[in-house]
């Protein structure tokens, strides 16, 4: 129990402070939005773009920043060493544009449940329904399911033997309060932008999220 005990503090501590930058980026473009009129356009042409294309935006937008910018950050610094770069190239694009458009679904069932207003009512509500049970019992443990398997160089039972007790026990809850630590605050501030705009703000902060846990797993 000790040893799960530090293994999740030592965890939660080094992710605190990208956490915090990754926060206080997200904040920042929930200021200027609200408050610096000139940026108005760039805002209106990325919502205008998520509403013309739909979950068609959704897939290649997040498939470009979740999947496409982190590949090529670990590709020019060469992390990948001997692997098959296309595989995993190919790999990052598709889990990446897939996953944006079941976060796209999600945020639509939300504002069918809950509303669209960005009172904050609303805001918490989204937030605990996101963190406490769709990022809880699906997409932190998926995640890590699925990077366990290319981990396992596609060797399933390499993979099969990795999901043991330790894994379930330990690493899976550590990615969970990791993901509460970083994403709590990072997604009220998506709630708080209209519905339109979600999906792009949760693009760069997942952009910026993966590639600060990329120079992380470097050093």
């Amino acid at each position: 129990m000790a040893n799960i005990r530090q293994s999740i503090l030592a965890a939660l501590k080094q992710n605190l402070k990208p956490g915090l930058v990754l926060q206080a980026f997200a904040l920042l473009i929930l200021v200027i939005y609200f408050f610096v009129p000139a940026s108005k356009p760039v805002f209106v042409w990325f919502g205008d773009l998520k509403a013309q294309y739909g979950y068609f935006y959704s897939f290649i937008a997040t498939a470009f920043f979740g999947g496409l910018i982190p590949f090529l950050y670990l590709w020019l610094s060469k992390s990948f060493s001997d692997r098959n770069t296309f595989v995993l190239m190919v790999f990052y694009l598709l889990f990446w544009g897939i996953k944006g458009m079941e976060v796209d679904l999600f945020y639509r069932f939300q504002a069918e449940w809950f509303g669209s207003g960005n009172d904050w009512q609303t805001i918490i509500t989204k937030m605990a329904a996101d963190q406490f049970i769709y990022s809880t019992f699906w997409a932190a443990p998926g995640i890590t399911i699925i990077y366990l398997l290319v981990e396992s160089d596609w060797n399933v039972a390499r993979w099969r033997a990795a999901m043991d007790k330790q894994f379930f026990c330990v690493k899976i809850p550590t990615v969970v309060l990791s993901n509460w630590l970083v994403w709590i605050p990072a997604v009220c501030v998506v709630y708080a932008m209209p519905a339109e705009l979600q999906i792009p703000l949760f693009n760069l902060v997942l952009c910026f999220w993966v590639l600060l846990l990329a120079v992380l797993n470097k050093k």
